[in-house]
């Protein structure tokens, strides 16, 4: 009798067909890889190009709308210029202009340059000579002055109250008669930027005739937990014509604060201490090197800060 050859199980069948398919489905494999991998690539490199014409369109748009803004700004400061110097020559040239043209131009130079210039001598110059004149209408002169004067005063202020604190107090004339080495108003303590302050104020005199007060201010800094203040102090004359943004103490942290003059009627007075940071004051006042360094250190103490959340 034959011999018949041993029946073969499942899986040896299944090892038998893998075995002489597995170049082929070896060959499909690399394939369907290398369509997947060429599918992707095609994607990414349709994704980068998209996204490198969305860059160039954004700086290109960014660029010309900084060449406009360049320009417009270059034309502004043309136009501004030329308006200071035609103002400023018609208080320098010899020939005499009337006082309302004079007061006239104050007002132009005022409104247009009050952030950028000090005022006050024009303003104390062309008071003075109003005050000398035999004009009849100098009356209303003066009161175009201090309401240019009042006008600017508050338009800064609004500007400053939104960036850092105030606190409005009023002086009795009546009190330095009781109080002949000054009228001490009552201390605030205010805070910007993380920095608390206290200030004392003191009236020491009044002028009626020109409308101002001589003020002593005390700034009471703390430096640390156990207790150390630092302390700063400064005596001034304000009036209506010291503007804040102009008119200002220097404090440390490049901050500032100011003493503005709001009312000074027949017995009583009312002003305001604004504490603000420098970065608000006028064009003219730059921060000391120290305090930029200060500022970028603290800046990069935040950014660390917000990081490690």
């Amino acid at each position: 009798m034959e011999e018949q050859p041993p029946k073969r199980d499942f899986w040896e069948k299944v090892g038998l067909i893998l075995h002489s398919s597995g170049g082929l489905l070896t060959a499909l494999t690399v394939a369907i890889i290398g369509f997947i991998g060429s599918s992707y690539l095609k994607d990414r490199e349709l994704t980068e190009s998209a996204s490198r014409e969305r860059m160039q369109a954004y700086e290109t748009n960014v660029r010309i709308y900084t060449e406009i803004m360049s320009r417009r700004e270059e034309s502004e400061s043309a136009l501004r210029k030329d308006m200071f110097v035609s103002i400023i020559q018609s208080f320098l040239r010899a020939g005499s202009i009337s006082l309302d043209e004079r007061v006239l131009n104050l007002e132009l130079l005022a409104y247009n340059f009050h952030e950028s210039l000090n005022l006050k001598p024009l303003f104390v110059y062309l008071d003075r000579q109003i005050r000398r004149s035999n004009d009849p209408a100098k009356n209303d002169y003066q009161d175009r002055m201090y309401k240019v004067a009042t006008e600017i005063s508050r338009k800064q202020m609004l500007v400053l109250e939104s960036a850092g604190a105030k606190a409005d107090r009023d002086i009795d004339f009546d009190a330095f008669k009781d109080n002949p080495g000054g009228i001490p108003l009552d201390s605030v303590s205010l805070t910007v930027d993380g920095i608390e302050r206290h200030f004392s104020l003191y009236a020491l005199e009044a002028d009626k005739k020109s409308r101002e007060i001589r003020m002593r201010m005390e700034v009471r800094t703390p430096k640390d937990t156990l207790g150390n203040v630092e302390t700063s102090s400064a005596e001034f004359w304000i009036g209506f014509f010291d503007f804040p943004m102009i008119d200002n103490t220097r404090l440390t942290h490049d901050q500032r604060c100011a003493v503005v003059l709001n009312a000074f009627e027949d017995g009583l007075a009312n002003i305001t201490l604004a504490y603000f940071p420098g970065s608000y004051a006028s064009l003219k006042e730059k921060p000391y090197y120290q305090e930029v360094v200060q500022n970028l250190m603290r800046t990069n103490s935040l950014i660390n800060a917000q990081l490690q959340k």
